[in-house]
């Protein structure tokens, strides 16, 4: 197949992002210093990438561009901050689930945003994926005690659709370019939080140095680097939909890795989500879309 290479760095890379949380499990170190040193080994590798293959800075050619990708930037970091968080409080499969909401907050506003026609099949999708999370947050919330986890997955959902909105504003700023700039902003971003709450003093233990380079290296900077040069050779029908393999995989790997429970009602609800959300961005015939990936 002549497209070959770029399924295999695509569908690499979704399993890579699946992993995150379940390398992030074998860190002992808070949400935001996870997140500042995955951003910015990431940052680092794609800079270098970005040099070696001689691509060319098109970030100052638009003022207006620049900006998206700037408020893009920092909500991704903030975004990611909010989904560590919801790891260590409610758990990999369940934090990974209401981040990938972000996707159906972006169908709804797409009318207003974007000027795209809110379809019956959107609705449909958007319905299911508000009932799907209800299931799989029902456990966490009567537990008590978790109600702060179910807020930061929601969070990140929210950050996360503010960054696909400013990201598809920056038309000019595109692929790894596009990736690179977004960690370095990330990254800066999250610094200033950890500056202003402990100062930049981070203390990285032995035994969480390969998954704190696993994470920034393979998951962030190489999966990133796949995702964002294999993309625009695929039909945007595979990109939309086995985009979804994502937030499948982290299920999976979840509750055969960390052995997170899942009852009856969460896997329903899980199904729901990740279904609806696949329904919903489902193409017709005429006509497709992009969905870019959360992580």
């Amino acid at each position: 197949m002549k497209n070959s290479k770029n399924y295999i760095k695509y569908f690499a890379s979704l399993l890579m992002f699946g992993m995150n949380g379940i390398v992030a499990s074998y860190i002992h170190m808070n949400s935001y210093e996870i997140v500042l040193t995955r951003a910015l080994i990431g940052s680092l590798l794609l800079i270098f990438i970005f040099i070696i293959t001689k691509q060319r800075v098109r970030l100052l050619d638009n003022k207006k561009h620049l900006l998206f990708v700037f408020i893009s930037g920092i909500a991704i970091g903030i975004s990611w901050m909010f989904l560590y968080e919801a790891y260590r409080q409610i758990g990999v499969s369940i934090a990974t689930l209401a981040c990938y909401s972000g996707p159906v907050i972006i169908m709804i506003l797409s009318p207003i945003l974007f000027h795209e026609k809110l379809t019956l099949q959107k609705i449909a999708g958007f319905l299911s994926v508000l009932i799907g999370m209800f299931c799989v947050n029902l456990q966490a919330l009567n537990e008590g005690g978790t109600t702060w986890g179910v807020l930061c997955g929601i969070m990140s959902a929210v950050t996360y659709a503010i960054m696909v909105i400013f990201n598809k504003k920056a038309t000019s700023i595109k692929g790894l370019e596009n990736s690179m700039w977004q960690l370095i902003i990330g990254f800066l971003t999250v610094s200033v939080f950890v500056i202003v709450k402990q100062g930049f003093s981070i203390t990285i233990e032995p035994n969480s140095i390969l998954p704190v380079l696993i994470l920034g290296i393979v998951n962030t900077g190489i999966g990133c680097y796949f995702y964002f040069s294999s993309i625009v050779n695929l039909p945007v029908q595979t990109v939309a939909i086995c985009g979804y393999l994502e937030p499948l995989s982290a299920v999976i790997f979840s509750v055969l890795l960390l052995n997170e429970p899942m009852g009856p009602v969460e896997i329903i609800g899980a199904a729901l989500i990740i279904g609806g959300a696949a329904y919903g961005e489902l193409p017709k015939p005429e006509k497709g879309c992009i969905l870019a990936s959360k992580s």
